[in-house]
């Protein structure tokens, strides 16, 4: 899954709702262990927990990951899954569309990657990473 090979001295946030826990527990989960196949640490990982509504879920979560982002000067990645129903959540929770929190930790471990090698100099996030 992806071509990261280590992603270790690097840190994390994980923001995951309580709302649907059968849905977001599998995400979370999919997300640790693919953290730690890349040799990232429990300890450079931050779990935070929120509670939220389906119709605020798509507008509001974007916006806020999006400024999180921006006013951090740190790479923040979207992986929230607004479902029509119960099915299509599990599927991504590790179902038949894979684990849609593996994906997320993937993107984030390769950006991070990204930009600690100097990838991204143009930028000012290669700076937030010391």
């Amino acid at each position: 899954m992806g071509s990261l090979t280590n992603a270790e001295g690097l840190r994390f946030g994980v923001v995951v709702a309580r709302f649907n826990e059968v849905v977001t527990n599998l995400l979370l989960q999919g997300a640790l262990e693919t953290f730690e196949r890349y040799s990232v640490k429990p300890e450079d990982i931050t779990i935070r927990g929120d509670t939220t509504h389906y119709d605020a879920v798509a507008n509001s979560a974007a916006s806020g990951v999006l400024n999180a982002g921006l006013s951090a000067s740190i790479p923040c990645i979207f992986g929230v899954l607004t479902c029509e129903d119960m099915d299509q959540a599990l599927n991504r929770a590790g179902g038949k569309a894979g684990n849609k929190g593996a994906e997320a930790a993937i993107t984030a471990a390769s950006l991070m990657l990204k930009l600690r090698s100097g990838f991204c100099k143009e930028t000012n996030l290669s700076d937030s990473l010391g």
